[in-house]
């Protein structure tokens, strides 16, 4: 009853953990994370982001990190009054595959414009943003830049729950097979086996389905367009994906079993096997960026030896809990090996992976990339804290399961014997037992002692052979024991490093759908560079007329760097013949009528040929308006204004 009572509290301890951990993949999976990154980013734009041209442009180019790939759907370019413009097909500028370009019609007319747009980066996931510039002036009321445009997000759960699933799954496949192939116990690892595939199956074809949508933000009807799934399967995304769908139902031929042990169906296994990982490697972060065959290579031992340690815990657990009999020591010795080979590799591929998709210690926290790094690594700790509790669990195993088998024996094959002693019964003791004999048997057959030779124990000894095997008994009962209480123990380890394990192949999921932190910080060098090359002084023209013979002309304003924060001004102005003139005041000030700022006064003064201001603070992005007041004589003046941007 007690063994029955302590099964059932274990089972308890088992859904209880099981419900925990289901929690915890639902919180992480489908709250508050937000949107994967992709790997590129957006470096430039041309026209830039808040330019006002004079005259309407004839092409939108965009320049990323990293090369990009384009959909037919890839601009949207709205008009000031919110309709979409026809545009050209979208192409590469000058066949670099780090940009985009679209060409715009003819007759756009004035106003503002919004160009919003989406491309897939070179490691498989969509980047999108929006931007707008101005033709003439800036529109009275601009049209809404999407706030978030990265397209459905129903599609974009889903396709990030099926990757989930389908590492999972393929965790639960390689690690199966590998600890019936090495450790040599089938059992009941067999249906987890059948599991893992049919997860990975599934897992495959749902985002074969939903990575057209996943792609163009669209919602998940579209999984099922046939225009949309066929743009999936030309893409090198849909062709990995096509090629696992392949290389699972080859591996439905694969004979696992532990006597499937030649050298030939081995090595096709491990072919088969490694190819599954491939089909990983080229569309994820290993694709792109520097170092790309080390990195393949990398990415794909990492992803193996994930799958032998994580899969395989999972086997030896459902092999603890699930087997008719108790699983032999020497199974367990064998995955704590083959784990302890895993464990090296994760170790010297994660290092490697970690330093080329950092670049430096500070993206460890400054990125979001290197804080998923960071929390990964403290799971890995406490999943390495587990292994080396199982590891001394399955130590202790080992020697109470070899007293257990030496307590069982009988003591006639345990107990040395001497040689002229080999066909003695066994309750009759050796020479060494006793001191020396009297000289043996007599030549007659008789023993030294006089009792007849016919081959019947010795009543004398009999008493000491019984109290022997009880002894025995009670030895081999405790070894058994103790095995059994380290079984148990090594049971709840094994749970807690599948428990971690599963929260590491969580956070492993999302780091792949995050910027690396050396692409981010490449991608804002880039930026501030491209910033600093650009030309950041406005200039600002705005005729007057005072209403007096010769009193028209025209203010010109220089404001640098025209961003947020303090600004320079410097004002020239010109007389009605288009020569310099002077005036005896010029007054400017800055006002953001949509926020109620201002009016800020510039605080010109005349410094001999011009006007000028030092530290004209403006502190809010937006089309501010400036006025300007000239007064030419003691009683003629007059304030005219105009719209600046600032970025």
């Amino acid at each position: 009853m007690s063994g029955r009572g302590g099964g059932q509290r274990e089972r308890r301890r088992i859904a209880q953990g099981l419900a925990l951990l289901g929690t915890v993949l639902v919180l992480v999976l489908f709250g508050g994370v937000g949107g994967a990154s992709a790997h590129a980013a957006l470096t430039g734009t041309d026209p830039q982001d808040g330019s006002v041209l004079k005259t309407a442009p004839t092409e939108v180019t965009l320049s990323f990190s990293e090369s990009i790939g384009l959909l037919d759907d890839s601009f949207r370019v709205l008009d000031p009054d919110n309709r979409r413009v026809h545009t050209g097909d979208p192409g590469h500028a000058g066949d670099r595959s780090d940009t985009a370009r679209v060409t715009l019609p003819k007759g756009l007319g004035t106003g503002t414009f919004t160009v919003a747009w989406r491309v897939v980066s070179a490691d498989s996931h969509p980047v999108s943003g929006a931007f707008t510039f101005s033709i003439g002036k800036p529109s009275a009321t601009a049209p809404p830049v999407p706030v978030d445009p990265s397209g459905n997000t129903v599609a974009g759960t889903l396709y990030d729950a099926a990757r989930y699933f389908a590492y999972g799954g393929l965790a639960l496949l390689i690690g199966a097979a590998t600890f019936v192939l090495v450790c040599g116990f089938p059992g009941p690892v067999r249906r987890l086996l059948l599991t893992g595939w049919w997860i990975l199956a599934g897992s495959t074809v749902a985002l074969l389905l939903l990575r057209g949508p996943y792609e163009r933000g669209s919602g998940p009807a579209d999984a099922f367009d046939p225009s949309v799934l066929n743009e999936t399967l030309t893409s090198r995304p849909g062709l990995a994906l096509l090629a696992r769908l392949v290389l699972l139902g080859a591996a439905v031929f694969y004979p696992v079993r532990e006597q499937a042990r030649e050298r030939v169906v081995l090595a096709l296994g491990g072919l088969l096997t490694v190819s599954l990982a491939v089909t990983w490697a080229v569309a994820e972060h290993a694709s792109a960026g520097i170092q790309v065959p080390v990195a393949m290579v990398s990415s794909v031992l990492h992803l193996l030896s994930m799958a032998v340690w994580l899969g395989g815990l999972a086997a030896l657990l459902t092999a603890l809990y699930r087997s008719a009999e108790p699983l032999p020591a020497a199974v367990v010795n064998r995955f704590s090996r083959l784990a302890l080979a895993s464990v090296t590799v994760l170790v010297v591929t994660g290092v490697y992976q970690s330093w080329r998709g950092l670049g430096s210690w500070d993206a460890l926290t400054s990125t979001s990339y290197g804080r998923l790094l960071v929390a990964k690594l403290v799971a890995v700790l406490v999943l390495l804290a587990g292994a080396g509790a199982s590891r001394r669990w399955t130590g202790r195993l080992m020697l109470a399961a070899e007293e257990a088998r030496t307590a069982a024996v009988p003591v006639e094959e345990r107990v040395p014997q001497t040689v002229g002693a080999a066909a003695a019964p066994a309750g009759v003791r050796s020479e060494g037992a006793h001191g020396p004999s009297d000289g043996g048997a007599s030549d007659d057959g008789v023993p030294d002692d006089g009792a007849p030779d016919d081959g019947a124990p010795d009543p004398d000894h009999e008493p000491s052979d019984q109290t022997s095997d009880k002894s025995s008994d009670k030895s081999s009962d405790k070894a058994s024991d103790e095995a059994d209480r380290y079984r148990r123990a090594l049971r709840r380890s094994v749970l807690v490093e599948v428990v971690v394990g599963i929260v590491v192949l969580v956070i492993t999921t999302l780091l792949t759908g995050t910027q690396p932190g050396r692409a981010a910080t490449e991608a804002a060098a880039a930026s501030a560079t491209a910033a600093a090359g650009e030309t950041t002084t406005s200039t600002t023209t705005i005729p007057f007329d005072v209403g007096t013979k010769g009193g028209h002309g025209k203010v010109q304003i220089e404001l640098a760097p025209s961003r947020v924060g303090e600004n320079s001004v410097q004002a020239v102005i010109y007389g009605s013949d288009g020569g310099f003139a002077t005036v005896p005041e010029l007054r400017l000030t800055f006002t953001l009528e949509s926020q109620r700022i201002g009016p800020i006064d510039a605080e010109l003064t005349d410094r001999g040929g011009y006007w000028g201001a030092d530290g004209v603070t403006l502190p809010v992005a937006g089309t501010w308006t400036m006025k300007v007041t000239v007064r030419t004589t003691d009683i003629d003046q007059v304030t005219v204004s105009k719209t600046v941007k600032i970025g």
